[in-house]
């Protein structure tokens, strides 16, 4: 009974603070960002493309790499590193919380966006695709680098 009373309340304070978070966040990363960009077309391309960029590359190489060497690493690295890639996507989370939203705050957002950050959102989305790309092909590159050596290990003990 008690537990149950335990798991109840912290769904229900759980459900109090997605309400609360999803109407601050989404305005209050519009206004860092809009403050940071202060109307420039130009800083808005650049900060969209860099961010778009680096918090989904970063995210993806360091998820990749606790994926790659789980079983080398052990379980706490591999969770640091996990831990890490999520906490550095952050922002791309937060701008597509602004984009697709559906509240109030997203949608203050969106008006930021449009006046104090312009070019940011598209920016940001090809920052985003240039970084998949590249881990992609990054992704390619170790396959075939480990590939080939476990080739020429089989040929050296032949």
């Amino acid at each position: 009974m008690r537990k149950g009373g335990l798991i109840l309340g912290a769904v229900v304070l759980a459900v109090i603070l997605y309400f609360i978070l999803a109407a601050f966040l989404p305005r209050w990363w519009a206004g860092v960002i809009g403050r940071s960009v202060d109307g420039s077309f130009g800083r808005g391309i650049g900060t969209g493309l860099a961010l778009g960029l680096v918090c989904t590359l970063a995210p993806l190489v360091l998820i990749g790499f606790a994926v790659l060497y789980h079983g080398r690493l052990r379980n706490l690295p591999t969770l640091i590193l996990a831990v890490l890639g999520v906490a550095l996507a952050v922002p791309n989370l937060l701008t597509l919380t602004v984009v697709l939203g559906g509240g109030n705050g997203a949608h203050a957002g969106q008006r930021i966006f449009d006046v104090e950050a312009p070019g940011f959102r598209a920016a940001s989305l090809w920052g985003a695709i240039i970084a998949v790309v590249v881990a992609i092909a990054l992704a390619l590159f170790v396959w075939r680098y480990r590939r080939r050596g476990s080739e020429l290990r089989r040929t050296r003990d032949t």
